[in-house]
């Protein structure tokens, strides 16, 4: 049995995130929304924090600053949360807390 490998290549242009979505628009044509639920750091974001981004690596991923977080367009396309783990959430929400 053989097994192929699909190289995913997107570019985003637009990101908006709302108190329960993140939203990109591709260079394609495709919009993609996924649960804050999926990225944490976004969920237990300000709104001024969200609004603070910027695309990486010519639109192939978003980073945020203030969060420490990148999310790329292929996990977004693939359907992908977040893979941070339980502790190293609460340590970034415990270093918030601060």
């Amino acid at each position: 049995m053989s097994i192929s490998v699909v190289e995913i290549r997107a570019q985003i242009q637009a990101v908006r995130v709302d108190d329960d979505t993140l939203t990109v628009d591709l260079a394609d044509g495709r919009t993609l929304a996924v649960p804050l639920a999926w990225y944490p750091r976004l969920l237990y974001a300000t709104p001024e924090e969200r609004s603070h981004w910027r695309l990486i690596g010519r639109g192939e991923g978003i980073h945020w600053p203030n969060l420490d977080e990148d999310i790329s367009a292929q996990n977004l396309i693939l359907g992908q949360p977040s893979g941070e783990s339980q502790s190293s959430l609460q340590a970034w929400l415990d270093q918030r807390a601060r």
